[in-house]
């Protein structure tokens, strides 16, 4: 593979393997975030270069687990988000939303008959672009758009609460089946979620950097398949590693890259599948301990506990030949136990096993490769855990050891993140490795147009499928009138899954009509021509960004006839390039490109001579751009929320915002004040030390006030505010405070007295060490410190004496802070004077006679030398103190030199 260079290598990334890998280029608190977006799991990692921190790892929940269920649950009016919201999914299964991101952009038929497949109670209704959305247990539609941003914005906390600040950059790692509008669609979602998305990121390519960043190509290149299935979908995609020489700071290195050359995959195929097979197996079994004609499968709750033990029962099955299953009151109070082996498993999903394998042999038949060409198949995803998968793989391949070097579960996020750190303006890591990412889809455009001749050029292919990603396109056809243009997917058989039309985006170009008219009667040179640019963005998003119509009109132009012979191209056509200065459809802002104007303005002519000068008529030619006007026209379940729509969406999740906070402040404040009961209480209870300092009728009155607030936060203040948890908090600690305080200085105040008395004491011989070897410091200062002493000891006495005759249930006469406060105000003016430097020795003055006699021995000169050598007499004479002070001892040779060299 011939190396890419600037314009094949897309990315530079960096392995952060240890922390000397990693080079701050501000000294910043810089952090990005990587999102692992599944279709049950969410994994997110963060990019945090923070010292004596790991400066890449994976983020774990409020559970301490490094993955979430990728899920989102509106019940009574509040948002849940992962563990929370699967902690609700049995009891209430219809208000719990899974594999949100599978149906993005779908349309609600299709996103219908997947949520019965799998059992999901969902209220979904149809929105106005044909989409699903699903309804809250309040009423409020919400679109799946926002059910992703709430799981999104449950992940960027997790980044937040791993960073300690607010992270916001992040890049996100979506399958390869992903199409444009699941792209589009999903990068909206983050948007709502106030997630700004770098890049999305293929899965295959996390899992590809992940697996190369730390390895050396130089000597052999290989080829890698990456075998993935996770819980709702598997692919394997065909990744090539090599190296390349380069030159860096004058030396020539060996830069390691790899290149995606192919992908395919099953959409429908993953663990999940394999669990409804068990869930289905296990309902036919309870249905027949029931009898009647009863099917659990009608009963949302039922199913979703199903569900919950069949993940578990899978689990099992994965490392032991046979798994139990309990499920407590699945239904009518009546609860069902049954087992299963792994032969029965196997025996269930018999189909899917060679379904299994159908990505690799395709990624190999379209490849042109053997078995034997590949160097390694890694595994990853949750699913190749299976035993039977590995066998039929092992079987396939003719090995008897699978690669595992990847965390199966992580090694996309961990890629992601050195994508991440990549792309951010704040992080720069240096271990390169170049990676070439292709569009998983071709792409083809047509022109639809008024007496716009159609020829094999009409459908034309733009990028083609595995193109590389971030690239930009030029397209030109020529025509007079304003047009359509279309984007579709190259083959309509192959299209992401739930979309029906291989069309999925359209754009209305106009201004080419009022250009064509406005330029008709002028002499054109050639057919007026529209040129398009399109993009494919590093996401895999293409678009078209601008258009433009290219106009070249032929006019004839008066010039000086003696300018002939210097303009022996005067006919030639101006070349006009793409990136040209502005352009404008006015008149008088038309931009013009020819060199007849160049040369009138370079070719003075004598005003004196203009009426003897021959002019002649040139032919020129003329470029004009004008930009035209593209309006994206998109409808259906594809389309974006439109402007209105999603101010709509955000405004809503922006009032959850609100709500979520003010629970975690209730929740909070709660917290604390069952805290503060229970710790108070046990203090009453076990600390003898407490009798010391209260009555014991204070005491039985704060606990008849613990015991009160107690009973009402059990009963009536369950529903209550996050105001009245701190108002009986506040209360309470207007009791307890005052005794706690009182206990605390029973031990503080006494050892901050015995501090105060050593200090005072280690003073004197400060001060005695002062007169003997630091005799220049000011009497006076000395004597301010020495009074000040006396001040802190005398009020010391005072204020033990007053204590003494003061009640241990009353409050201190003073307080250990006190004392220190004394003490911190006597240590500063103590170093104040201990910093006063030693003053230097004071240097002599030269007498004037020696400066007199100096002056009588110049020579009279004229008045300008008198004038100079007056100047620099001057000068000598104040640069002489600085001399005199760094050797005193040559004050008196100092003076004579210097008015020898005047």
């Amino acid at each position: 593979m011939a190396p890419p260079r600037t314009s094949g290598l897309l990315l530079l990334l960096a392995a952060v393997v240890a922390a000397a890998a990693v080079v701050l280029v501000p000294p910043a608190e810089a952090a990005v975030a990587s999102i692992d977006l599944g279709s049950e799991w969410l994994k997110v990692a963060a990019v945090h270069l923070a010292p004596g921190r790991v400066p890449i790892a994976v983020a774990i929940n409020e559970m301490s687990k490094r993955k979430s269920p990728a899920l989102a649950a509106l019940a009574d009016g509040n948002r849940l988000a992962g563990e929370e919201a699967s902690g609700i999914t049995a009891r209430h299964p219809s208000k719990v939303f899974a594999r949100a991101r599978d149906l993005l952009a779908k349309p609600f038929p299709y996103v219908r008959s997947v949520a019965e497949a799998l059992f999901l109670p969902y209220d979904l209704v149809p929105d106005a672009r044909g989409a699903a959305a699903v309804r809250a247990d309040d009423g409020q539609v919400y679109t799946v758009e926002e059910i992703v941003a709430m799981v999104l914005h449950y992940a960027a906390g997790l980044a937040d609460a791993h960073v300690g600040a607010p992270v916001r950059d992040a890049v996100v790692a979506v399958p390869p089946y992903f199409g444009q509008a699941e792209r589009r669609a999903l990068t909206q979602a983050a948007q709502l979620a106030g997630v700004n998305v770098l890049a999305l990121i293929n899965e295959h390519a996390g899992a590809a950097l992940q697996y190369g960043i730390d390895k050396d190509f130089s000597n052999e290149s290989r080829h890698v398949i990456f075998y993935d299935m996770g819980a709702g979908s598997t692919y394997a995609a065909l990744v090539y590693y090599s190296a390349y020489k380069a030159k860096e700071f004058g030396k020539t290195v060996s830069v390691n890259q790899f290149q995606v050359k192919d992908v395919r995959w099953d959409s429908k195929l993953g663990g999940l599948e394999m669990e409804m097979r068990l869930v289905n197996y296990f309902a036919d079994q309870f249905n027949k301990q029931l009898g009647n004609g009863v099917d659990i499968r009608q009963s949302p709750k039922a199913m979703a506990k199903l569900k919950k033990q069949v993940k578990r029962t899978k689990e099992i099955l994965s490392a032991n030949t046979a798994a139990p299953i309990s499920v407590e009151s699945l239904y009518n109070d009546l609860d069902f136990r049954s087992t299963i082996t792994r032969e029965k498993f196997e025996e269930l999903c018999e189909d899917l096993w060679e379904q299994a394998l159908t990505p690799v042999k395709e990624v190999l038949a379209h490849s042109g490769m053997k078995i034997d060409d590949i160097y390694a198949v890694e595994l990853i995803g949750g699913a190749t855990r299976v035993p039977k998968l590995q066998a039929k793989l092992q079987e396939f391949l003719g090995r008897s050891d699978l690669d595992k070097h990847l965390d199966a579960d992580e090694a996309i996020v961990l890629g992601a993140s050195l994508h991440a750190a990549n792309l951010s303006d704040g992080i720069k890591l240096n271990r390169k490795l170049g990676m070439i990412d292709g569009s998983t889809y071709g792409f083809v455009f047509e022109i639809n147009g008024p007496d716009y001749v159609k020829d094999e050029s009409t459908d034309q292919l733009l990028v083609p499928r595995m193109k590389k990603l971030g690239i930009k396109m030029f397209r030109s056809i020529r025509h007079t009138k304003d047009f359509d243009v279309s984007i579709s997917y190259e083959k309509a058989s192959e299209l992401p899954p739930g979309v029906t039309s291989h069309k999925f985006v359209e754009y209305s170009v106009s201004g080419l009509t009022d250009a064509s008219e406005k330029y008709s009667s002028r002499n054109l040179s050639a057919p007026i021509k529209a040129n398009l640019h399109f993009s494919l963005s590093r996401s895999g998003i293409i678009s078209l960004d601008r258009a433009e119509a290219v106009i070249e009109i032929t006019e004839w132009v008066e010039v000086p006839k003696k300018n002939l012979t210097l303009e022996s191209n005067s006919t030639s056509q101006t070349l006009s390039s793409e990136g040209g200065a502005a352009n404008d459809t006015s008149d008088s802002k038309e931009n013009v490109s020819s060199d007849g104007d160049a040369n009138k303005s370079s070719a003075p002519i004598d005003e004196s001579n203009a009426q003897d000068i021959v002019t002649e008529k040139v032919l020129k030619k003329r470029t004009f751009r004008v930009p035209l006007k593209v309006v994206e026209k998109m409808a259906g379940a594809g389309s974006i929320l439109s402007k209105e729509l999603y101010s709509e969406a955000k405004t809503r999740l922006e009032a959850l915002d609100k709500k979520d906070a003010e629970r975690r402040r209730t929740a909070e404040l709660k917290n604390n004040l069952e805290s503060y009961i229970y710790s108070m209480k046990e203090k009453l209870e076990e600390n003898t030390e407490i009798l010391t300092v209260s009555t014991e009728q204070e005491r039985e009155s704060f606990a008849e006030k613990l015991n009160e607030v107690q009973d009402w936060l059990y009963m009536d203040g369950e529903d209550a505010q996050a105001n009245e948890f701190k108002e009986r908090l506040d209360q309470l600690k207007a009791i307890g405070d005052p005794i706690l305080f009182r206990l605390s200085e029973l031990k503080a105040r006494p050892a901050a007295c015995e501090n105060a008395r050593l200090y005072l004491a280690e003073l004197q011989k400060i001060v005695k060490n002062w007169d003997s070897n630091k005799p220049w410091l000011p009497k006076k200062r000395v004597d301010e410190v020495v009074s000040e002493a006396e001040k802190v000891k005398t009020w010391l006495e005072e204020k033990e004496a007053i204590q003494k005759s003061t009640s241990v249930y009353s409050p201190p006469a003073f307080t250990s802070e006190e004392v220190y406060e004394k003490v911190l105000d006597l240590q500063d003016k103590v170093s104040s004077v201990n910093r006063i430097p030693k003053p230097k020795p004071k240097i002599e003055k030269k007498p004037p006679k020696e400066e007199e006699s100096a002056n009588k021995e110049k020579t009279d000169s004229s008045e300008s030398e008198s004038k100079e050598a007056e100047s620099t007499e001057t000068s000598s004479e104040s640069a002489a103190p600085e001399e005199s002070q760094s050797e005193p001892q040559k004050t008196d040779d100092l003076e004579p030199e210097a008015h020898d060299e005047l």
